[in-house]
């Protein structure tokens, strides 16, 4: 990876305890860390710098009529993404509140 990007995971599985709890971490050419994404979790990130490559793993096919998302700022979530205007897809603007899903 070049430049950084701030990972997010977040549980979406209604019976889990750490129902809506996020975690991110902060990913770098220079820390080399990397961050697990279990199935049942939503996954988002930011970028931190102005220019990133950012490439993941997924284990399975892209399926795009199996994609979803949810609203980058969903208050009950309260992600602390560091940034309060991000420049977002079309797709991404468009995104339900997880209540609403």
């Amino acid at each position: 990876m070049r430049g950084a990007v701030l990972d997010v995971a977040v549980d979406i599985r209604k019976e889990s305890p750490t129902y809506k709890q996020w975690v991110g971490v902060e990913l770098s050419g220079d820390n080399k860390k990397q961050l697990l994404i279990p199935r049942g979790y939503g996954h988002g990130f930011v970028t931190l710098t102005d220019h990133v490559e950012f490439m993941y793993k997924a284990d399975n096919y892209y399926a795009p009529d199996s994609e979803g998302g949810i609203l980058w700022n969903d208050p009950d979530i309260g992600v602390d993404w560091g940034v309060d205007q991000p420049i977002l897809s079309e797709k991404d603007k468009k995104n339900p509140l997880l209540r609403d899903l």
